[in-house]
Parts: structure tokens; C-alpha cells; sequence
């Protein structure tokens, strides 16, 4: 066994873990999950490794169809990271989302997995059009660290660090993380972990950016809300979820395959 510990390393969650922002559907998605498994597997080439996750998934999705497949792999690791497309729902409720949240923590971890969840950045911060919405950021992240405390859960408290919203972090639609932001997520929770490896050099902030003029900051506004939040809107209109007709990229447990940055 390697210096970690970790044999079977299992994450459940919506496209953050899928790795949406990092690689794309044709070349494939990498991601901060997948990032993390690498750096397991450098202490120990035997790490197995599952991702369950699924773009557009809720926190009750995760629960209801994520977790008894997690369960049955036995992971003696797991990585639990979902509720930002809960709370951009108008009917968003905080106690709910945290709750399935919740029972997903509660089963893993009564069958002996390590846990790791996150906390998320204020996306009013990343996207000036979303600022409504930190409420809501802040009332779900006081939840989920109440309940990862319930249930002995470690916590990556990404959302202290000034540095996660970065836009060089984030992909041009604003929700995904950018490949330096997944290597970032991924180095978070590594340190939250103490993996062999690991520190907290992901919480420092990158090189200063120009400042932008007010008529550059409104001309990426209206350009980011004609090409990514219009057509999210639709989608909800219709119904339909960029997850739908999706699978699980990797649902069984397979060796990991170490990569460079």
C-alpha cells in the first residue's frame, strides 16, 4: 500500500469532477478528479479509480443515482462535490441541497471511506451578473460544512482564497473550472488530504491581470450572456440538462494513468 493509504479512490459529482473545462468530448476530459488520482498514483501505482459524475446533476441526482454505485465499489477514498446547479434553479433551497449532500457523506462514511468535499467560490465574484446569487453560495457552503463536520468529513475551503476567482481559473463560460483552475482543485484537495506531495501553494495568487476599462467589463458581459448564459436559459425553458442522454465516464474502478501537467 502506498504512503496515502488509498487503494480505491471513487468521485461522485456533476460536471466540476466530470472535468468539464479541462480536455474536451472529443480529445476527452481530464479534470481536477482525474488530477488527483494522478497524484495518488505517484505514491502508489496500485490506486483503482471510478468517476461517477455526470454534467447537470443535482444534489438529489448524486444521491439517488450516484451513490449506491459508489457503495458498491467499496472506495476506501471518496470525493463528493455537487450543489452549484442546485442553487442556480429559482427554486433553489439550501437545507434540501445540503441534505442529500448529507446522506451521500453519511453512507460513505459508515461504510469506512475517507470523505472530501468542497466549498464554493462566490460566483458573483467570477461573473458580475451573478452576484444575486452569493446568498446563496454562502448559505449552502455553511451547510455543507456543518454537515461534513457531522460526519467527520474533510473540507477543501477553496472558497477562502481570494485566488479561486481568478478568470484565468475559469473556462470562458464562467461555470467550469479552466485547466489551471482543475489543477487547483485538484491541489486543494490534495493538501486538505496532506498527500505525500502536497501543500498549500494552490491558494497563491497568480501574477496581477491589467485593469480592465468599463467598457471592456461590459462588452464581455453582454458577449459572455449571448453565447453562454442565453442558451443555459433555454435549456431550463425547454427542461433539459446538458447531462441528458449522459453516462458516467468511468464507472468501474481501473488503474490510474500518470501524466504530466
Amino acid at each position: 500500500m502506498g504512503a496515502h493509504g488509498y487503494r480505491r479512490y471513487v468521485a461522485l459529482g456533476d460536471s466540476q469532477t466530470e472535468g468539464v473545462g479541462d480536455g474536451d468530448d472529443l480529445t476527452g476530459l481530464r479534470g481536477w478528479a482525474d488530477r488527483l488520482a494522478e497524484h495518488l498514483a505517484r505514491t502508489d501505482p496500485g490506486i483503482r479509480y471510478a468517476n461517477l459524475a455526470v454534467r447537470g446533476r443535482l444534489a438529489g441526482d448524486v444521491r439517488t443515482g450516484q451513490l449506491p454505485a459508489a457503495l458498491a465499489l467499496r472506495p476506501d477514498l471518496a470525493t463528493v462535490v455537487a450543489g452549484v446547479n442546485d442553487l442556480l434553479r429559482p427554486g433553489f433551497d439550501a437545507d434540501e441541497t445540503a441534505g442529500h449532500l448529507e446522506a451521500v457523506f453519511a453512507a460513505l462514511t459508515a461504510q469506512g471511506a475517507r470523505v472530501v468535499t468542497l466549498t464554493f467560490p462566490d460566483v458573483g465574484r467570477i461573473t458580475p451578473l451573478a452576484r444575486p446569487l452569493a446568498p446563496r453560495v454562502h448559505a449552502l457552503n455553511d451547510r455543507i460544512r456543518q454537515a461534513a463536520g457531522r460526519h467527520g468529513v474533510t473540507v477543501a475551503e477553496t472558497a477562502r482564497h481570494e485566488v479561486v476567482t481568478d478568470p484565468r481559473l475559469w473556462s470562458a463560460d464562467r461555470l467550469h473550472a479552466s485547466p489551471l483552475g482543475h489543477a487547483r482543485i485538484a491541489a486543494a484537495v490534495a493538501d486538505a488530504l496532506a498527500l505525500p506531495g502536497s501543500d498549500d501553494t494552490w491558494t497563491r495568487p497568480l501574477p496581477p491581470l491589467p485593469v480592465p476599462t468599463r467598457l471592456g467589463t461590459a462588452a464581455g458581459e453582454l458577449a459572455w450572456a449571448g453565447s453562454f448564459l442565453g442558451p443555459w436559459i433555454a435549456r431550463r425553458v425547454r427542461g433539459r440538462s446538458s447531462g441528458d442522454g449522459r453516462v458516467a465516464k468511468r464507472p468501474a474502478l481501473l488503474p490510474v494513468e500518470r501524466r504530466g501537467e
